[in-house]
């Protein structure tokens, strides 16, 4: 075996967007189109500050391929040990779970997390630090530098890596061990929830359908609801991971999901519904004919954390991302704790989760997670509600009922309007930006307008600042709706409209989310001229 040194010239497009490097697979395909941003990562740590890698992925096509070169590559740069998952398996929850216990000094993870996959899908890499969470913009913007400045990367000859068989093997220097891939994130999970409680609610009867979306969350779903708890054979539905996800989306949402959605309506639904996305970090959770929002979960979540044994001593903290309702700031001001209001990318949370301010997280794009790893996590969130309904002995809508009673309800959806042309969605964004010092004051369409801005975030930890994150249109009645251009899409660009109400009258606590909020929708479209500017008559998608 020998160590080599490849000439290369530079990408275009290889800046990491919310969450790594997205592109299709035929972008990655490309002589050196990996190579080169691997490269960056080794060039950005320096040489022999990575001594102790973790790598997997989510099955999802060109999966195996990206982890044999990624392999050969650190051993060209020196690293002495990799944990890698068995098949090339590990959950993005997983992957951090690893690197927290075994000190490693980072991950890469091989995902595009809920974007289609197949020979013509998606495929995404990302670094994670030695908190087992996503790089921060200082470590991300570096890789992107030497992105547009690479002239060679380093790479092994040795033949490629028997990644079936656990155990250990040597690649020049480099101590390879393939691992299961669950076996440390179940070993987590029960120290975290009363799974004694939980055996006993299945053996009780009760009955539930997970859907791992042919996805990677469907082997730990698997091992720990079947095999550990005890529920019958069969919950899990959809759970051998597929390189193309059974030809679906694996997005764990009302539209993607709806063999979910239609089986939890059903005469003889489950009890219980709950679905993961593609590499295992997005939850769904679904009650008989209702789906509850993830803004609600969080807040469900964090209004009963002492049920779990390892969130018995209460939270510090919750964080949210800026488009995330409302939901959980009103069970924080009733626990007399913070909640911190972030930009989207789970990267932000994980200084406040370092410095002890914060326990729970989540995004409304169906994350959730806590402090006991560094990124949102389905399958946790999942087991939370399982113990939630266990010690509780309510449905999930009776639980949603008595919250809404307790808070109030924050009317909440989200509309995706996908693979617009990125001028256009631009263009959409600088107009309603010029827009923002005039409309504070104005009363349109019925609601006084108290806020209009550009969100910016300043991190309370590092003091890093982070500015045009979404432009925010705040009421007086403290209803919203935000803007903003997603970076997790790979084709054009992808505009997502936010639109949340506030209602205390427990009176009009099951109205239509979408009639509810009708009066935001029309405001929307008025504001941003949406329609017009990128042609679309209406979304491609609303959660």
């Amino acid at each position: 075996m020998t160590i080599q040194t490849v000439a290369t010239t530079p990408f275009a497009g290889q800046r990491p967007g919310t969450s790594g490097l997205r592109k299709k697979v035929t972008e990655f395909q490309q002589p050196g189109y990996l190579e080169n941003f691997v490269e960056s990562i080794f060039l950005t740590l320096g040489e022999g500050a990575c001594r102790h890698l973790v790598v997997g992925g989510d099955g999802r096509y060109f999966n195996r391929d990206a982890i044999q070169t990624i392999l050969r590559m650190a051993a060209a740069h020196g690293v002495e040990r990799v944990l890698v998952g068995q098949g090339g398996i590990l959950s993005t929850p997983a992957v951090s779970c690893v690197i927290r216990k075994h000190g490693a000094q980072g991950g890469i993870v091989l995902s595009a997390s809920h974007n289609p996959g197949g020979p013509d899908g998606d495929f995404g890499i990302k670094y994670n630090i030695d908190n087992g969470g996503p790089a921060p913009e200082k470590i991300t913007d570096a890789i992107f530098a030497h992105t547009q400045t690479v002239t060679q990367y380093r790479i092994s000859d040795a033949p490629a890596v028997d990644l079936d068989v656990l155990g250990t093997t040597q690649l020049e220097n480099m101590v390879i061990e393939v691992i299961d891939p669950v076996a440390d994130y179940a070993e987590l999970m029960k120290g975290l929830f009363d799974f004694d409680a939980i055996r006993g609610l299945f053996a009780s009867g009760f009955r539930m359908r997970f859907d791992a979306m042919h996805a990677v969350a469907g082997p730990y779903a698997s091992t720990i609801l079947e095999g550990i708890l005890g529920a019958p054979a069969g919950t899990v539905v959809n759970g051998v991971p597929s390189e193309d996800f059974g030809g679906g989306h694996p997005d764990p949402n009302p539209v993607n999901a709806a063999e979910l959605i239609a089986a939890m309506a059903a005469p003889d639904a489950p009890d219980f519904g709950a679905a993961s996305d593609g590499d295992g970090d997005r939850n769904m959770i679904v009650g008989r004919g209702i789906a509850v929002t993830p803004s609600d979960s969080l807040a469900i979540i964090a209004a009963n954390a002492t049920v779990a044994p390892g969130y018995a001593g209460g939270i510090k903290g919750i964080a949210r991302s800026m488009p995330t309702s409302m939901a959980a700031d009103r069970v924080a001001e009733a626990l007399g704790i913070a909640c911190f209001e972030t930009p989207t990318g789970w990267k932000y949370f994980g200084n406040l989760m370092d410095a002890g301010l914060v326990t729970l997280c989540g995004e409304e794009s169906y994350g959730t997670g806590s402090f006991h790893i560094r990124e949102k996590d389905g399958v946790w969130a999942v087991l939370f509600w399982l113990n939630l309904l266990a010690v509780r002995g309510q449905t999930v809508e009776q639980l949603l009922a008595a919250h809404w009673a307790r808070f109030g309800r924050n009317y909440y959806s989200r509309h995706d309007y996908e693979a617009v042309d990125a001028g256009a969605a631009g263009a959409m964004m600088d107009a309603l930006r010029a827009r923002l010092p005039e409309l504070a004051g104005q009363t349109l369409a019925g609601h006084q307008i108290a806020l209009a801005d550009d969100f910016a975030y300043t991190d309370p930890v590092d003091g890093s600042i982070s500015t045009k994150q979404g432009i925010r249109v705040i009421m007086a009645d403290g209803s919203r709706i935000v803007f903003r251009l997603s970076g997790t899409g790979t084709e054009g660009a992808t505009v997502r409209v936010y639109l949340e109400r506030y209602e205390a009258d427990p009176a009009h606590h099951n109205l239509d989310t979408q009639a509810a909020l009708q009066g935001l929708i029309d405001l929307a479209e008025s504001l941003s001229d949406l329609r017009q500017r990128t042609g679309r008559s209406e979304p491609t998608v609303v959660t």
